[in-house]
């Protein structure tokens, strides 16, 4: 029986090993369950297409206010004047407009204000301009990410400085719901300019990173593709059948940072399995142990992992609900929210320099 051996985050690259070719009994006895070691991967890094083409050219500060009066007309002629309400509206960039305040527009999207959030767009990235929205000699805007990196207009090629403060573009901003950047991968949520930024943070729609921790791959792609690209681009990860298995993590005892990382499939849906070695605090060597759910947060919510260290008369468990792979290992183990324990721990239950870990997975009654 040869063991996989793990893969260093440091210098040296392991030659790979072999999964175990067959069942065993779990360390605490009972039923036979599935056992592989812990596999370490060949980390490849995918670019990314860049778009190309000149940018767009934007309307400047007069243009701006002739199709902004131009609009206040067409909404004056479609809408007759109304008593003021309990709560002034907002208009949504996706959509009729709302009295509900910030965070929250939707229903189907009108020329007028597709024509409107239009003026915001920025000519280099596309993204929107949000307030502070600073523009050119010229009124031409620029968002702030992009205004650091350039040196001129990029529509008129005039000069940046000195900074220039739009005022009226950035009231009709805040009157404003602008959707989500990742509207097109199927985000429907429409925001005020100041939540913006921290929902598209942690939207569930934006890319997927590679998962695989500690390496350097730079992959991100849908959730769909995630599985597919884990069985091409680290191809050394075992995946193991059932939601009772044994994690066998091989030569425990090594230097450095080290991770084992495998896949445990059950229930219709892929969950990694991670350990990870590292020195959290000087000179106080720490494991921690999570599972992951290929999927959502949503979908994470049904499930439930218990880890198990049994052995030698004793035994060590943790259950908790697996994190989403776009959440992460690092937050998991910054916050300690995952199984802790030192390198003493681990040899009260290791053998031979290996340490297996019970993995059981279940489903949560609704």
């Amino acid at each position: 029986m040869c063991p996989a051996r793990p893969q260093r985050r440091c210098h040296r690259r392991p030659s790979p090993g072999r999964a175990l070719p067959s069942a065993g009994p779990s360390p605490g006895g009972g039923s036979l369950r599935p056992v592989a070691a812990a596999r370490w991967w060949a980390p490849s890094a995918m670019s990314r297409p860049s778009s190309a083409g000149p940018p767009a050219s934007k309307p400047c500060a007069k243009q701006q206010q002739q199709q902004l009066q131009q609009l206040q007309q067409q909404q004056q002629q479609q809408h007759p004047l109304q008593q003021p309400g309990p709560a002034p509206a907002t208009l949504s960039a996706a959509g009729s407009s709302s009295s509900s305040g910030p965070g929250g527009g939707g229903g189907p999207a009108s020329p007028q204000h597709h024509e409107l959030t239009s003026l915001f767009e920025c000519p280099v990235c596309f993204d929107y301009v949000l307030p502070p929205i600073l523009q050119c000699q010229a009124g031409h805007l620029v968002c702030n990410p992009c205004r650091q990196k350039l040196s001129c207009c990029p529509t008129c090629r005039g000069a940046l400085t000195p900074s220039i403060r739009n005022l009226a573009m950035e009231k009709v901003a805040s009157a404003v719901l602008f959707p989500c950047k990742y509207a097109t991968t199927g985000c429907s949520l429409t925001l005020h300019h100041t939540e913006k930024p921290d929902h598209e943070d942690i939207c569930e729609y934006r890319p997927y990173s590679c998962p695989c921790p500690g390496a350097s791959c730079k992959w991100q792609g849908s959730l769909e593709a995630v599985m597919s690209h884990l069985m091409h681009a680290h191809k050394s990860i075992t995946t193991l059948q059932g939601e009772d298995i044994v994690f066998l993590a091989t030569d425990i005892n090594l230097p450095g940072a080290v991770d084992w990382v495998m896949m445990q499939s059950c229930f219709g849906h892929h969950f990694m399995l991670v350990l990870e070695k590292q020195e959290k605090y000087e000179g106080h060597q720490q494991f921690f142990a999570i599972v992951l759910l290929i999927g959502t947060r949503k979908q994470a919510e049904n499930f439930a992992y218990r880890l198990e260290l049994n052995g030698n008369r004793r035994r060590l468990t943790w259950e908790a609900t697996p994190r989403s792979i776009h959440d992460g290992v690092a937050s998991a183990i910054m916050n300690s929210d995952c199984l802790v324990f030192d390198t003493a721990i681990a040899h009260l239950f290791a053998d031979n320099g290996n340490l297996g870990i019970n993995v059981t997975i279940s489903t949560c009654c609704p």
